[in-house]
């Protein structure tokens, strides 16, 4: 849990910086010139390497809740970096939202299983994964602001849950016999990654930070937990008793959501200043006033 809570903030840390790079250059290849992107992106790869490991030592309930957490520094540092304070509804939402879902998630009991996937069933995880993106996608493209921002990060939400739960199968099932990477789960994680990488910059570019990150951490867990249990059989709550608490961390993470979706977005680039008329020569009246 250590691990994948120092994996989080350093992931939280390099989204900051890669957004901030995105909002100015656009989501496109004049990102790769740009140096803080590149540390952005070296910060978030250590980050998720170590979150790797974490899952790699235990289950998807488990560890994916402790991603959650970096919301609440993420959009602060996102604040930072455009040199201001964070407004008081961005660090009320990013907490609603990481206490709602962390909530959530402790109602899931854990114990750590040895994760087994078919090849059929992975096949029918990745083409559900790509149904939602298509449609998030082509949705997107419709429209605008945090609209457009959170549909994007509902695809690269669904697509980093791939990569964890294919990373908890590789790892999770190595049970020290190195021979097991040999074998088409390993080859998806990175073509996985890097197609959750481009709708993330994707999302990121819109301007709409704290939606765009809470989408992806909203989305993220979710469907790494549905998969766990469905996919793994990983148990979820079965006991009357936690429905009711489900309930009340699922609507107090909807309203942090909500209450991110309406902040105004950050822009790193400055609004273009108007062409000022020419100086018209002054006549008598004016000399005298």
């Amino acid at each position: 849990m250590l691990i994948a809570l120092v994996g989080a903030l350093g992931y939280a840390l390099g989204a900051a910086l890669q957004q901030y790079e995105a909002v100015a250059q656009g989501a496109s290849l004049k990102l790769v010139r740009r140096p803080r992107w590149w540390i952005g992106g070296a910060i978030g790869f250590t980050g998720a390497c170590l979150h790797a490991v974490a899952l790699s030592l235990a289950p998807l309930v488990a560890v994916q809740p402790i991603s959650v957490a970096t919301l609440v520094f993420a959009v602060p540092l996102a604040a930072f970096m455009y040199g201001r304070r964070p407004y008081r509804a961005e660090i009320l939402g990013s907490v609603a939202v990481a206490v709602g879902l962390l909530w959530l998630m402790l109602l899931v009991p854990s114990h750590n299983v040895t994760p087994r996937l078919s090849d059929g069933a992975a096949l029918g995880f990745v083409g559900v994964i790509g149904v939602i993106v298509l449609v998030a996608q082509l949705l997107a493209n419709r429209l605008h602001g945090p609209g457009r921002a959170l549909l994007l990060a509902v695809a690269a939400g669904a697509t980093t849950a791939s990569v964890s739960t294919f990373v908890r199968v590789v790892g999770g099932g190595l049970e020290g016999d190195l021979g097991r990477l040999l074998h088409w789960f390993t080859l998806a994680v990175p073509v996985l990654l890097v197609c959750a990488v481009v709708l993330l910059q994707r999302s990121y570019a819109v301007g709409y930070f704290g939606i765009a990150y809470a989408g992806v951490q909203v989305i993220d867990p979710i469907t790494s937990v549905l998969a766990g249990a469905i996919l793994l059989g990983e148990p979820l709550p079965a006991s009357p008793s936690t429905a009711v608490p489900a309930l009340l961390a699922g609507a107090l993470t909807i309203g942090g959501t909500i209450t991110l979706g309406r902040l105004a977005p950050d822009h790193s680039q400055p609004k273009p200043v108007d062409a000022t008329p020419a100086p018209r020569p002054l006549s008598a009246t004016s000399d005298r006033a």
